[in-house]
């Protein structure tokens, strides 16, 4: 045998070259991604969507029902309207086309500029439905509201309604840190506690709550005047729940002792 074609031993020392480890690390993603994709999959059956990522809350919901609201400022008689009848629907209007813009079908954007948009949304819902509340009552008691029971009661029904879609859109944007906060599943402390929190096993496993679960809340606080199957954990949730109460109760018994007044 020629020395020459002997062939030299390996050099253990040698680097592994890109070849290899382009092999290697095919291997390892082979061996490791099913048992990742089986970790992922256990996780979401075991932690519920409310408190993981998810893609975020549709946009529809919400606008509807601040439009709702908006049309109901505009159908109140212009007594019970502060300043012109046009001003606040148009500034609340401008405010929701921004925001509609930022997050045109999910609700995942968040920032300090989006977060005071929508804040100051609602402050000026508030305070247009506010005002006609004490106005309404004002009237009231003083007897220049309320010369027709018919006209009374759908002025009295569209401010309680109003009543409902503001504090429904209050609770709705500070549970857990509003609808961007909530997709990111970074705060594991709800403020208010859902049935589906509770029992789990009765809701599918993506389930996580939207806008129509807290206009269910404020709807069912409104004509109840106490919590129902929803119940507030933080001490804000619980004071602004009594709040919405003492509105509705107080508007709700001063328009029907009122109209049965005129009627008798």
């Amino acid at each position: 045998m020629n020395v020459d074609d002997h062939e030299d031993p390996p050099d253990v020392d040698a680097e592994p070259g890109d070849e290899d480890v382009a092999w290697f690390l095919n291997t390892l993603g082979k061996v490791v991604q099913p048992q990742y994709d089986m970790a992922r999959k256990v996780r979401s059956t075991i932690t519920p969507a409310w408190r993981r990522v998810t893609g975020g809350e549709q946009r529809w919901q919400v606008t509807v029902a601040i439009v709702a609201a908006i049309v109901v400022q505009l159908l109140l008689p212009r007594r019970l309207v502060p300043g012109h009848t046009l001003v606040l629907p148009l500034l609340e209007g401008g405010v929701l086309v921004g925001l509609s813009i930022a997050n045109p079908s999910h609700i995942t954007k968040s920032s300090p500029a989006l977060r005071a948009a929508g804040l100051t949304l609602i402050a000026l819902l508030s305070f247009g439905n506010t005002w006609s509340v004490f106005r309404l009552i004002n009237g009231i008691l003083h007897g220049v509201e309320g010369k027709q029971p018919t006209p009374l009661l759908f002025t009295g029904g569209a401010i309680w309604l109003g009543n409902v879609l503001v504090f429904a859109l209050w609770y709705w944007e500070f549970d857990r840190g509003g609808p961007a906060v909530r997709a990111q599943g970074t705060d594991p402390y709800p403020d208010f506690l859902f049935v589906q929190m509770q029992t789990p096993e009765v809701a599918p496993p993506d389930w996580e709550p939207w806008f129509l679960d807290y206009l269910y809340l404020s709807f069912t606080n409104a004509t109840a005047f106490s919590p129902t199957d929803t119940l507030p954990l933080s001490r804000w949730a619980k004071v602004v729940m009594m709040l919405q109460s003492g509105v509705s109760l107080m508007t709700v018994a001063l328009v029907i002792a009122r109209a049965v007044n005129i009627l008798g």
